[in-house]
C-alpha cells in the first residue's frame, strides 16, 4: 500500500497524525511544507494513496498543492486541513476538488475515519463509468410497473383518452410522455399544464386562449394550449384540482370538439389526445360533488394506475443507479455510486415523495457525498433513521410497540386506526403484486371479488388498481 502524505507546517499536527497512522499500520510520509512535498514528487518519488494537508502554510499554500496534484493525479483523494474554519476556505477546498474539509481543531478518531475512507476511495479510483446510449424512458421491473409498459404498448394502437392515476411524484408526466411518443402523434406537440398550479382566473386563458381586448391587459390574440398542442397530445395534470366552471368547458370540448377562445365568437376545432392524471380519488371528488361525473366519465376512457415506490421497492437499487449517474451526467463531474449498505438501506426506507424523492435525494448525494463510493453514513440524517422500523426483524414486536403508543395517545381509537392500515397495506401489496387487477389480487389474498370493491370504497384507496383491459376481464367473470 502507498503511504498516506501529511503536509503541514505545525509539528504537533503531523506528530498527532503520524501517531494514529501508526497505530492503525498505515504507511505515511511527513512533510512540513508543500514545497518539500512537490520536491519529493519531482525527484522521481512515487505518488501518494492519499494526500492529507494544511492550507496556510509558509511558502505554497495547500489550495496550491491541492491544485498541482489534481492535475497530475485527478483521482487521487485529498483532505484538506485548517484552523481557519471560514466559507471561503471550505468553498475555496471543494471547488479544487478536495475529498472533504477537516476543521481544526479535530478529533483524532474523525480524521482516522476520514482518512480510512479516502484510501477505500482511493482504491476504487475508477469510479462508475458514465454510461452512454439510450436510457430507458421509464425504468421499473416490478410486477406492477410491467403492467404499466403494457398499458403503454397498448395504447400506442390507441388515440383514446387516458387518465393516469398515481401517487405526487410517481412519475404520471413520465407515463403520459411515453404514451405520445409511441403512438402515431409523436412527431406532433405534446404540450403539458398543470392545472392546480395556474390561478383560476387564468386558467381558461392558458387552455383555450383570447381575443385581443378579451380583458384587461390582454393587448394581443394568444394561442392557449389546446392550440399549441393541435394534432398532438394535451396532457392535463392535476385534472382533479380544476375548477368547477372550467370542468364545463372542458367536458364541451371533449364532447364536440369544438371551443371558444376568451371573449372570441368563432369556434375553433381541435383535434387534440387529451392525456389527463391526478393523484385523487375522482370517484370520491364526485360522491363530493367536487367533480363532474359527466366529465369524469369523458375522461375515464382508459385508466393506467402507476404504483408508488413503496409498492415497487425492487425497484428502488435500478432508480437510484439510474439517478445517480444521470445527475453526474448533468452536472458534468464523474458518477458515483452506492455501497451495497447504502442500497439495502434505501430500500427500506419510506419515500412519501416517490420516485421524484429519490430522484432529488440522488442529486443531493452527487453534490454533497464526499467520495465516489456513496456510504450509509452520507446518507441524510432523516433517511439514515428512517428505515429503523422496517429494519426490524420481528413484525410482531414492532407491532406490538405501535399497539403501546396507540393505547396512549389515541385510546378508544386503536382498534380502529390498526384494522385501517392492516387493510390498506394488505390490499396495496395485493394489487402492486398483481399489476393492479382486482379479481387477482382478491384470489392471492382469498377473499371475494365484491369484498376487496367494498374495502377499496371503505379505505378510500386509489385503489381501482386499473390497467388497459381490466374492465373486459371484470366483465367477463360477472
Amino acid at each position: 500500500m502507498k503511504p498516506v502524505w501529511i503536509v503541514d507546517d505545525d509539528k504537533s499536527i503531523r506528530w498527532v497524525l503520524e501517531k494514529t497512522l501508526s497505530r492503525e499500520k498505515i504507511p505515511f510520509q511527513s512533510f512540513a511544507s508543500a514545497t518539500e512535498a512537490l520536491a519529493q514528487l519531482d525527484g522521481g518519488g512515487e505518488a501518494p494513496q492519499i494526500l492529507v494537508s494544511d492550507i496556510r502554510m509558509p511558502g505554497q499554500s495547500g489550495l496550491e498543492l491541492l491544485q498541482v496534484f489534481k492535475e497530475r493525479f485527478p483521482t487521487l483523494p485529498v483532505i484538506i486541513m485548517t484552523a481557519y474554519s471560514d466559507l471561503e476556505s471550505a468553498v475555496s477546498a471543494f471547488q479544487g476538488g478536495a475529498f472533504e474539509y477537516l476543521p481544526k481543531p479535530f478529533d483524532v478518531d474523525q480524521a482516522l475515519e476520514l482518512i480510512r475512507r479516502a484510501i477505500g476511495e482511493s482504491l476504487h479510483q475508477s469510479g462508475a463509468p458514465n454510461e452512454v446510449g439510450l436510457t430507458p424512458e421509464i425504468l421499473g421491473q416490478a410486477p406492477a410497473m410491467q403492467e404499466v409498459f403494457r398499458a403503454i404498448g397498448r395504447l400506442s394502437q390507441s388515440n383514446a383518452t387516458v387518465l393516469i392515476t398515481g401517487e405526487s411524484g410517481s412519475g404520471k408526466e413520465l407515463v403520459a410522455r411515453a404514451v405520445h411518443r409511441h403512438s402515431s402523434r409523436a412527431d406532433k406537440p405534446f404540450i403539458a399544464i398543470n392545472t392546480a398550479a395556474i390561478p383560476r382566473d387564468l386558467l381558461e386563458s392558458e387552455l383555450f386562449g383570447h381575443e385581443r381586448g378579451a380583458f384587461t391587459g390582454a393587448a394581443a390574440q394568444r394561442q392557449g394550449r389546446f392550440e399549441q398542442a393541435e394534432g398532438g397530445t394535451l396532457f392535463l395534470d392535476e385534472i382533479g384540482d380544476m375548477p368547477a366552471e372550467l370542468q364545463t368547458r372542458l367536458l364541451r370540448v371533449l364532447s364536440d370538439g369544438h371551443y371558444y377562445r376568451v371573449g372570441g365568437h368563432s369556434p375553433l376545432k381541435t383535434k387534440v389526445r387529451i392525456i389527463a392524471a391526478t393523484h385523487q380519488n375522482l370517484e370520491e371528488r364526485v360522491r363530493q360533488g367536487l367533480f363532474r361525473e359527466d366529465l369524469f366519465h369523458r375522461l375515464n376512457v382508459i385508466r393506467v394506475r402507476l404504483p408508488s415506490l413503496g409498492e415497487r421497492r425492487e425497484d428502488i437499487p435500478i432508480l437510484a443507479r439510474h439517478f445517480l449517474q444521470k445527475s453526474a451526467n448533468e452536472l458534468g463531474v464523474e458518477g458515483k455510486r452506492f455501497s451495497d449498505a447504502a442500497l439495502k438501506h434505501l430500500g427500506l426506507v419510506e419515500f412519501p415523495g416517490n420516485v421524484r424523492q429519490l430522484e432529488n435525494l440522488c442529486h443531493w448525494l452527487t453534490v454533497m457525498a464526499p467520495g465516489q463510493l456513496v456510504e450509509l453514513a452520507d446518507l441524510p440524517p432523516e433517511l439514515r433513521e428512517a428505515a429503523s422500523l422496517a429494519q426490524t426483524d420481528d413484525w410482531e414486536s414492532a407491532f406490538a410497540q405501535e399497539v403501546d403508543r396507540l393505547l396512549v395517545s389515541d385510546a378508544g381509537q386503536v382498534h380502529a386506526k390498526l384494522t385501517h392500515a392492516f387493510e390498506r397495506v394488505l390490499i396495496n401489496r395485493a394489487l402492486a403484486h398483481t399489476g393492479g387487477r382486482r379479481i387477482e389480487a382478491a384470489q392471492a389474498l382469498g377473499i371475494g371479488r365484491n369484498t376487496i370493491t367494498r374495502k377499496i370504497q371503505e379505505l378510500g384507496l386509489d385503489g381501482t388498481g386499473s390497467s388497459v383491459g381490466e374492465d373486459r376481464e371484470a366483465s367477463s367473470l360477472r
